[in-house]
C-alpha cells in the first residue's frame, strides 16, 4: 500500500474519494482489527496513511517522532513514511477548526461540552481552548479519566453554550440515534459533530430544527484530507481547494429528493438526472411494490391508507440512509414530517411545482384518481411541499430541462 487509511470498519468511509479529487496516488481503504496493528505498523508497508477510529492513540508508540502539535492533543490521525522512520500528525486539529470558522460558530468565552474520550475528543478539547473557549467538560457514559456522565451534564451544566460531538452515535448505520437530549440545554448557541455519514446527523437535524446553528463532519474530514496529502506529497493547498472539494464531495454523496403531486413528473425528471449524474434512481413507490409484491391501488384497497403510509414510512426510513441516489417520492410522502425528516439526513429536497392544469388524473393513483381529487389534493398540500423543500422547482415544460434546473443548483 502506497496511501491509505486504517481504521477497524471502513466500508462507508469518504477518505478514498476525497483524496482522488487531490493527487493521482494510490489510496485504500485497509480494515484492521486491535491485534493486527502493531504488526501493520512494525512493516512500515507505506508512504503514508490516515489513521481513524479507534486507532489514533493506539499507533503513536510505533512512531519515531511526532509532531509537537499532535503530542500535546495525544492524538495522531497522519503518519508519513519517511526512509523508514514513521513521523506523526494531527490534521484533525486544522480540519476542526475550519469546520467551525466556516460555519460561523464562536466558541469565544463559551461553555463547551465534548461528548466522548477518544481522539476525536482529545482534538475537540484543544480545538476549544484554542478557539478562546470558557470552559471545556468531557462527558462520558462512564465518569472516569476526568469526565463526567450525560447525567451530570444534565443536572449540572445545563447552561453549556456549545456541544462537540464526537461518539460515532447517529453515524451509520445507526442513523436516528443521538447522544443526548438538546432540549436539556436552553443556552446552546452551537452544535459540532464530528459525524459526516449521514450528511446530517440526528444531532444536527435536531438542532437545526431548533434554530441552533449546527454543522456536521463532513467538511472538517475534507480539510484534514487537504492538510494530510500535503504531508503525503509536500504540495500546498489553499481553502479554495477545500471548498471545491468539500461542494463536490456534497454533490456526489448528498441524495436528491424530488416530492410533488401525483403526475408533476418526479419518476421521469428522476430518471433523466440519474442517468445524467451518474446516480442510482429510486423510486419510493416502486419499492414499496416490489417488496410488498402487492399494487399501490390493491394495497389501498384491502388494508387502507394508514397502512400504506406505514409502509411507505417504513421504506423511507431505510431508503434514506442510502446517499448519491436521486430518491423520487410518493406524492403524499412529505405528509408525514419524519419522513421529511429522515430524507433530509442525506439529502437535499426539490418540489416539482407543476400548474395544476397539466395534473392529469390516472387510476393507478389512489389519492388522485380524478380531477377533483387531484384538486383537493393540490390544495390540502400545497404549503406542506412549500415548507418541507430546499429549493421550489416550478417545472419547465420539457422534463429534461427541469432535471437540467435540479443539475445545475444541485451542483452551484
Amino acid at each position: 500500500m502506497k496511501y491509505g487509511c486504517i481504521g477497524e470498519h471502513l466500508p462507508h468511509s469518504f477518505s478514498k474519494i476525497i483524496h482522488a479529487y487531490l493527487a493521482s496516488n494510490e489510496y485504500e481503504l485497509c480494515e484492521l482489527t486491535p491485534d493486527e496493528v502493531g504488526a501493520f505498523m512494525q512493516r512500515k508497508d507505506f508512504l503514508g496513511i490516515n489513521v481513524t477510529i479507534p486507532y489514533k492513540q493506539t499507533v503513536m508508540p510505533y512512531l519515531d517522532r511526532i509532531d509537537q502539535a499532535a503530542l500535546e492533543i495525544g492524538a495522531v490521525n497522519t503518519i508519513v513514511n519517511r526512509d523508514g522512520k514513521l513521523y506523526g500528525y494531527n490534521t484533525d486539529f486544522g480540519g476542526m477548526c475550519a469546520m467551525i470558522l466556516r460555519e460561523g460558530i464562536s466558541l469565544e468565552g463559551k461553555k463547551v461540552l465534548v461528548l466522548g474520550t477518544g481522539g476525536t475528543s482529545k482534538t475537540a478539547r484543544t480545538v476549544a481552548a484554542a478557539m478562546g473557549a470558557g470552559e471545556t467538560v468531557t462527558v462520558s457514559r462512564t465518569a472516569k479519566d476526568g469526565a463526567i456522565d450525560y447525567e451530570t451534564a444534565y443536572t449540572k451544566h445545563a447552561d453549556a453554550e456549545i456541544i462537540i460531538n464526537t461518539t460515532p452515535c447517529g453515524m451509520y448505520p445507526k442513523i436516528g440515534a443521538a447522544p443526548v437530549e438538546l432540549s436539556r440545554f436552553p443556552r446552546l448557541t452551537g452544535v459540532i459533530d464530528a459525524i459526516y455519514n449521514p450528511l446530517r446527523s440526528e444531532l444536527v437535524l435536531e438542532a437545526k430544527r431548533r434554530n441552533i446553528p449546527a454543522v456536521g463532519g463532513l467538511y472538517m474530514l475534507v480539510a484534514q484530507a487537504v492538510l494530510a496529502s500535503t504531508h503525503f506529497t509536500g504540495v500546498e493547498y489553499g481553502e479554495e481547494t477545500m471548498e471545491r472539494v468539500y461542494r463536490s464531495i456534497v454533490a456526489n454523496k448528498e441524495n436528491i429528493v424530488l416530492v410533488g403531486m401525483p403526475a408533476c413528473g418526479k419518476s421521469t425528471v428522476g430518471a433523466i438526472l440519474a442517468e445524467t449524474m451518474g446516480k442510482r434512481l429510486i423510486d419510493t413507490d416502486t419499492y414499496i411494490v416490489e417488496k410488498n409484491g402487492m399494487p399501490i391501488p390493491e394495497i389501498f384497497a384491502k388494508y387502507g391508507e394508514p397502512y400504506f403510509r406505514k409502509l411507505e414510512h417504513e421504506a423511507i426510513e431505510e431508503l434514506s440512509a442510502q446517499s448519491g441516489c436521486v430518491i423520487a417520492t410518493g406524492g403524499g410522502a412529505v405528509l408525514d414530517p419524519q419522513n421529511v425528516h429522515a430524507l433530509r439526513r442525506n439529502g437535499r429536497i426539490y418540489f416539482l411545482d407543476r400548474p395544476i392544469e397539466e395534473l392529469l388524473p390516472t387510476e393507478d393513483r389512489p389519492t388522485a384518481s380524478t380531477a377533483e381529487a387531484i384538486r383537493q389534493r393540490y390544495e390540502e398540500r400545497y404549503d406542506i411541499y412549500c415548507n418541507s423543500c430546499d429549493a421550489h422547482i416550478r417545472t419547465l415544460g420539457v422534463a429534461a430541462l427541469t432535471a437540467e434546473e435540479i443539475k445545475r443548483r444541485h451542483e452551484a
